[in-house]
């Protein structure tokens, strides 16, 4: 049914019903179904014509037309899923509405509920609609003034969620085996809340309180009301204990005698797991060593260790493999194991090693930057490891905000080159190797890779990126719209991760109680402050000095070293420098005037891009162009005027028509960090916003998106700017799915289908043969 026969009929069977209810007395249930039928004919009747403009070019932002996908295809997708279900209702209520055992009470709440979900997805079409002409022609993400778009996200957060959370939970899946876990996930994350707040000593989330839960499944206004307070409450640390929910152990009770520890215990992660011989925890020790270049084997260069804020450290990684294979149980590979209980090892016989496979998989996990490890992940990692017959190395990089970045892209990059140089001991010839990650791990498979361009050693075969992050920059887009409705991802949520990665999450609370820190606490936290700008200030300052003073006379071609080409993509400062904690922000920082779109006639000539974070004011908008090509261009330019001209005067801010209200939170103003400072634009950070010159470095890019996720328009862009370059990408969107469904992947048919996808794409990068039939 299309989408003006749908509103019609929905119209009609409301005023049949308001008529019908308008007939039966004064009394209040029959005055409150005559409201609420009248609400959903206005509701329906506003939004119809805003989703009409937003389908009409919907097509203009796919990848191709074999993927049609975007956040404004989706936002028309949810609205139509909400008027679906509205329809079929106002059915059962014109059949029904006679009849004794018509639950009235239960069919107004549930009427009255998918009414506010209306009315908000109205509010959401008029923000996408807004967004659509006031954003240059072919982008998805809003780009401009900060202040312009700090204001609309300001007022983006006020909106009323809690309706999305209570009876109106996964209306938008169609597949119904993914309601009951959108439900078990939200129940679980506002029980946990729930604890959280009430443990005054510190994080008090447990596999426990997922099941104590029993009062918000059966109230589901309760549900909604409690999870819209939690996420405006409770902060970064909680979203690290809650996504860790899958690595605490099943039983907690010591079985030992007493004063001995009790046995390793089985986490909920690995109660399902494919059985494999390897699954070791390897600990790197922070030594440099050299890699070889690409472009000549006989020079080679240092792989320092991650030193960015806590200085050098060993970086945990974790070896799985279905098989033994050769290497992985030789003493120099022992020689790094980490101790973690009796099941790293599997002790079954078998006649004789398995050959040394001739691919390998370096794996970055997702969780925000903040939370999860390779165990999380395991599971479905152990699955990998079968179907592919290649062992998998895991990166377990530390987290914010304890290390922000560049922390995690230091220690990522530095296990990258040490599993390339080490692939024997791994069971691996290094043939073939691949980088897979979801989510935050799918923005540094990216910057991995560019960093390895940049180094002028050996890049990936390819990277399969999973629902990747490739724009951290405080902005709007249409999917990012689609945050009011996502239990695991809420914009605030999101907004918390990436200040804290960004190193921001320290700074307290703008409008919070100053007399509950007391004098010492408030000395404590400005000095915290002072010291920190001191730091940034101190840093901006050296690497100026450094790349003035660092400038070398002229020299012909011919005596240009050979690692001159690696000079080309970031500062030479930042790759041959020696890290130390002046120098941890020297990543932190490009001008964001050099990231314009070049022709490729000029990507030989790329200057060196400045680390001067004097040139990143907070207030600099962005340059990056992200047209594909003039025809495209055109063809959107002018849809985008069919569209009132008036729109693009009047500003974000005005998104209503005179007349309509959207429902706002209960809870007062969100205070939500909205963090624009230079460093997310970095493009080590923020991929998307890298120059052609840097992006044209990258392997074959292989990704997999979720329709419904927030971070589907980062998927969709970063697929378009390859294509617009030449550069091999595939995009895949499966619907109605999650964002992190590969954690989820034991759980239904359809998560376990995504998750194949991902080791079919794995598979093409490293010229396996498919599966047996």
């Amino acid at each position: 049914m299309d989408l003006r026969t749908m509103t019609q009929s929905l119209v009609t069977l409301a005023e049949d019903n308001m008529a019908f209810f308008s007939s039966q007395g004064p009394g209040e249930t029959a005055r409150r179904l005559t409201g609420v039928f009248a609400g959903i004919r206005e509701q329906a009747l506003g939004l119809e014509p805003a989703l009409g403009r937003l389908l009409s070019v919907a097509h203009l932002f796919d990848l191709d037309t074999e993927t049609p996908a975007n956040g404004y295809r989706s936002l028309v997708h949810t609205a139509r899923c909400c008027l679906a279900h509205l329809l079929h209702k106002s059915r059962y209520v014109a059949s029904n509405r006679r009849s004794i055992f018509f639950r009235t009470s239960h069919n107004l709440a549930e009427l009255e509920a998918y009414l506010a979900a209306l009315t908000q997805l109205r509010a959401l079409a008029y923000y996408a609609q807004r967004l659509l002409t006031t954003n240059q022609p072919g982008r998805l993400f809003f780009e401009g003034d900060e202040r312009v778009i700090a204001d609309f996200l300001r007022e983006y957060v006020t909106l009323h969620k809690g309706c999305f959370y209570g009876r109106c939970l996964g209306f938008q899946v169609i597949h119904t085996a993914i309601r009951p876990l959108l439900q078990t996930i939200s129940i679980g994350l506002v029980s946990s809340g729930e604890h959280y707040k009430r443990n005054e000593t510190g994080i008090s989330v447990t596999a426990s309180s997922l099941f104590t839960g029993g009062r918000f499944a059966i109230d589901p206004e309760l549900r909604g009301a409690e999870f819209e307070r939690i996420i405006q409450n409770l902060d970064v640390h909680f979203w690290k204990a809650f996504w860790n929910i899958t690595e605490i152990q099943v039983l907690s009770v010591s079985l030992g005698r007493e004063g001995t520890p009790p046995p390793a215990q089985p986490s909920l992660a690995n109660m399902a797991s494919t059985t494999v011989r390897v699954s070791r925890l390897l600990s790197l020790p922070p030594v440099a060593f050299e890699m070889p270049l690409t472009s000549d084997p006989e020079f080679t260069v240092t792989i320092s260790p991650p030193l960015a804020h806590t200085g050098p450290g060993p970086v945990l990684v974790r070896l799985i493999s279905y098989d033994l294979r050769e290497g992985q149980d030789s003493k120099e590979l022992s020689s790094f194991v980490r101790s973690e209980g009796p099941r790293s090892l599997e002790l079954r016989l078998r006649p004789q090693q398995a050959p040394r496979s001739r691919a390998l998989v370096v794996h970055i996990h997702g969780g925000g930057f903040v939370a999860q490890t390779s165990k999380s992940h395991e599971p479905y990692l152990k699955s990998w490891a079968q179907e592919l017959g290649a062992p998998i190395l895991s990166i377990d990089y530390s987290l914010a905000p304890e290390a922000p970045f560049p922390r995690a892209l230091e220690e990522c990059f530095y296990a990258y080159c040490w599993a390339v140089k080490h692939c024997a001991l791994l069971g691996s010839t290094g043939e073939r190797i691949c980088l897979a990650g979801d989510s935050a791990g799918g923005n540094l498979c990216f910057t991995v890779s560019l960093r390895a361009a940049a180094y002028g050693v050996r890049v990936p075969d390819g990277i399969m990126a999973a629902y990747p992050a490739t724009m951290l920059q405080s902005t709007a887009s249409p999917s990012r719209l689609l945050s009011l409705m996502d239990p695991l991802l809420p914009l605030s949520v999101l907004s918390k991760c990436v200040s804290a990665y960004a190193g921001a999450e320290t700074e307290d609370h703008p409008d919070s109680d100053q007399k509950a820190l007391g004098v010492m606490g408030l000395v404590q936290r400005d000095t915290a402050l002072l010291l920190r700008d001191l730091r940034l200030g101190a840093s901006s300052w050296l690497n100026s000095f450094l790349e003035l003073g660092g400038q070398k006379p002229d020299r012909s071609p011919d005596l240009a070293p050979l690692t001159e080409p690696m000079r080309r993509s970031v500062s030479e400062a930042a790759l041959t420098q020696p890290e130390g904690p002046l120098g941890t922000d020297s990543l932190k920082s490009l001008k964001l005037h050099d990231l314009g779109l070049r022709n490729s006639s000029d990507t030989t000539d790329t200057p060196e891009l400045s680390l001067s974070a004097e040139t990143l004011g907070p207030s600099a908008p962005s340059t990056v162009n992200f047209l594909l090509g003039s025809e495209d261009g055109s063809e959107m330019s002018e849809a985008q005027e069919e569209l009132n001209n008036k729109d693009r005067v009047r500003g974000v801010g005005a998104a209503f028509p005179e007349g309509f209200h959207p429902r706002r939170c209960s809870q007062g103003a969100m205070w939500m960090p909205l963090y624009s400072a230079p460093i997310v634009k970095n493009p080590f950070m923020s991929p998307l916003l890298a120059p052609d010159s840097m992006l044209q470095t990258l392997p074959p890019v292989h990704i997999v998106a979720c329709a419904l996720d927030p971070m589907l328009d980062d998927s969709v862009m970063f697929a378009r700017r390859l294509r617009g370059l030449g550069q091999p990408v595939t995009l895949r969107v499966v619907e109605d799915l999650p964002h992190g469904f590969l954690s989820l992947a034991a759980l239904c048919r359809e998560t376990r289908q995504a998750a194949a996808l991902c080791v079919e794409r794995i598979r093409l990068i490293l010229n396996l043969p498919g599966p047996p039939v």
